[in-house]
């Protein structure tokens, strides 16, 4: 990409920035604090250029807070603030606990992404969603997130459990808020010990279980088992969402748009249903790393990020709709189940930027998928048809890879590669593919190493590779043999 390019999407982040800021001090003015401070910006999270999978060793999560709405007796709107926290800021250093603050203050942000505009409920239905984080560093933290009604009898506001990770496995941690909320029914006093023997646990490497031991009054000791996913990219992601409410044509489409690096925004009115489906999309571009904003959940107080002029992947609320005044260059992704056109806008081509015949294999490897199917088996059966697309199309890039002696950095062949792409048929998206940011970082990536990459894309690579000579030796040896 070109260092134009780069400057225009920094720039929006910085706009994105100031505007997060300039938020939090018209919030500190409207509470009266005359001790407010300017926070510090945080960008919407755009993802890393490197692969950040994470290790075994690394701990769970860094902190839980409790959210609650606080209502403001003036004008009767709700706030929300923090009214719990493990382990306190008081428990940290003061470098550390002065970042701490700043990203405390985002982080009710998006546990309320709606506003201030609430009422007390006497039912609410409890969801759990996530979020991204991404520091003006660079450094990238996940938000895991449980709203639900707090025990109480009559109306009052929900409240919000949000725990802070480094590891990006949400399967797993809506497994543990599942043990928060059974503790908090008894005491907030039974949480602590709970999340105190999860914080001293080593995160398991993939495919393996880390079994926590707490005690519950009534109940005795439990023993906890949690088990990491064997496929370290899917362990943050459940397709099922996405294709409950998009056909596979559907998917394929919005695919597409993502695959050329557009700006997609996703329209629901459950918060769960926003994030489990833009996290579903990033995960379709596997071994590839979505490079641009994306923000799962939009808080209002960010809605102005949907008027970017570059690429991004956005979750919004459809009370927000009417505030995308330009739909003009993008897709708009309905994800209501009632929805008579799940494309509220589009660019009209996303049915033909793929190639017609990968598109119509795609089609057929997700047929294979099934209702009963478990979480693990519909995810398979999804991100290896995703997968053996880019195999078929770029997997020949490490054979235009060429690397110089006595430490020379590696070089991409770039025209090389694209002539050989095979089928002709598959060229024309090779060369459009090419030119994202995804990609180009990608084979930065593979430059600076030494010899060619190792992983689960160059196995496949490698095993496609080895079946096409086979199907290629059998057809010469039927041809000789009729011959």
């Amino acid at each position: 990409m070109s260092s134009e390019v780069e400057a225009r999407d920094h720039g929006t982040m910085r706009r994105l920035s100031a505007m997060f800021s300039s938020f939090q001090e018209k919030l500190q003015r409207d509470r009266g604090d005359k001790e407010a401070t300017q926070t510090g910006p945080l960008a919407p999270a755009v993802h890393s250029a490197q692969n950040q999978e994470l290790q075994s060793g690394q701990f769970f999560f860094e902190y839980l807070v409790v959210v609650s709405l606080r209502r403001n007796r003036q004008d009767g709107s709700y706030e929300p603030q923090i009214t719990y926290q493990f382990p306190k800021l008081a428990d940290m250093g003061r470098c550390r606990r002065e970042e701490e603050e700043k990203s405390l203050k985002a982080i009710t942000l998006f546990c309320f992404p709606e506003g201030v505009n609430w009422a007390p409920l006497t039912e609410y239905h409890s969801e759990t969603f996530s979020f991204v984080l991404t520091e003006v560093d660079g450094s990238r933290r996940n938000g895991y997130c449980r709203r639900l009604l707090p025990q109480g009898k009559g109306a009052r506001p929900p409240e919000a459990y949000c725990i802070i990770s480094r590891v990006a496995c949400f399967g797993l941690f809506s497994k543990i808020f599942d043990e928060v909320e059974k503790r908090r029914q008894i005491s907030m006093a039974m949480i602590y010990p709970f999340m105190q023997s999860l914080r001293e646990a080593p995160f398991p490497a993939p495919g393996n279980t880390v079994k926590i031991k707490s005690f519950i009054p009534e109940s005795g000791t439990e023993i906890i088992s949690l088990t990491r996913p064997c496929d370290s990219w899917l362990e943050h992601v459940d397709f099922r969402t996405l294709f409950r409410y998009l056909s596979d044509l559907e998917v394929l489409q919005v695919f597409a748009a993502a695959v050329m690096e557009r700006r997609v925004i996703f329209i629901a009115d459950e918060l769960s249903t926003l994030s489990q489906a833009l996290h579903a999309v990033v995960a379709l571009l596997y071994p590839f790393i979505w490079q641009h904003t994306f923000i799962s959940i939009v808080p209002t107080v960010l809605i102005d990020v949907v008027m970017a002029p570059t690429p991004y992947l956005l979750g919004v609320q459809r009370t927000l709709l009417s505030h995308v005044d330009d739909q003009s260059d993008m897709l708009i992704v309905d994800l209501s189940a009632d929805a008579e056109n799940k494309f509220i806008t589009s660019m009209g081509d996303e049915n033909s930027i793929l190639p017609e015949k990968l598109q119509e294999e795609l089609l057929q490897a997700l047929s294979a998928k099934k209702e009963n199917f478990s979480p693990e088996e519909f995810n398979t059966v999804v991100s290896e048809a995703f997968l053996s697309f880019f195999v078929k199309t770029v997997g020949h890039f490490s054979a235009h890879v060429k690397r110089g002696s006595s430490g020379q950095p590696a070089v991409f062949q770039k025209k090389n590669f694209c002539r050989s792409a095979e089928p002709k048929a598959y060229r024309q998206f090779v060369k459009n593919f090419v030119k994202t940011q995804m990609f180009d970082l990608f084979i930065q990536e593979v430059e600076k190493q030494p010899t060619n990459p190792e992983g689960f894309f160059l196995k496949k690579v490698t095993e496609a590779q080895e079946k096409k000579k086979k199907e290629k030796a059998k057809s010469g040896w039927v041809k000789n043999l009729v011959v």
